[in-house]
């Protein structure tokens, strides 16, 4: 009689288990989040990066730009240069001890508002780099600056940060 009832109880269980079928249709996403992307370091960090005032390579800062479309327009996401947090260090100076340039070491301006700019075509998810020369500047102690990705408004898209990922703090020895 036990095993009846066991046996009974397991195929109702079993039943109502099995017999809850959840069609759901998620919708894409939200419409006023369309045109909005999110940029952000790699790995996904504000980790700090310690590097050798003499360094002759390009030190070389990776960018993940997240998008889930192909788009008629160009995104752009921008950085800065901020002044550095890092305990015990003078802030480093553009010009004297580092340089921002292309992947072939040419140097490149910002705008007259002090940001860069990095362009995504058609705001295709991608990989970038922001690339720092180190300008061996000889003048003693550690120096350190910030770069930080910044949020882009614009009237097609928004190009946001993640605040886990946002600001790269470089130390010079």
């Amino acid at each position: 009689m036990k095993s009846k009832i066991l046996i009974g109880l397991t195929l109702v269980i079993s039943s109502l288990i099995f017999s809850c079928k959840e069609d759901r249709d998620y919708l894409l996403g939200l419409p006023e989040l369309d045109h909005h992307y999110y940029i952000a370091y790699v790995p996904y960090n504000n980790a700090q990066i310690t590097v050798n005032r003499n360094q002759s390579s390009l030190l070389k800062l990776p960018v993940s730009f997240n998008s889930s479309f192909t788009r008629g327009y160009d995104a752009v996401a921008h950085y800065r240069i901020t002044k550095g947090t890092a305990a015990n260090t003078t802030s480093a100076t553009l010009g004297v001890d580092f340089q921002i340039v292309n992947k072939e070491g040419a140097a490149i301006q910002p705008s007259a508002d002090g940001k860069y700019a990095i362009v995504f075509p058609q705001a295709k998810k991608a990989r970038d780099t922001i690339y720092v020369k180190l300008l061996n500047n000889p003048a003693p102690g550690d120096k350190s600056i910030n770069i930080d990705l910044i949020r882009n408004t614009t009237n097609e898209f928004i190009v946001d940060t993640m605040s886990v990922a946002y600001r790269r703090p470089i130390l010079i020895k």
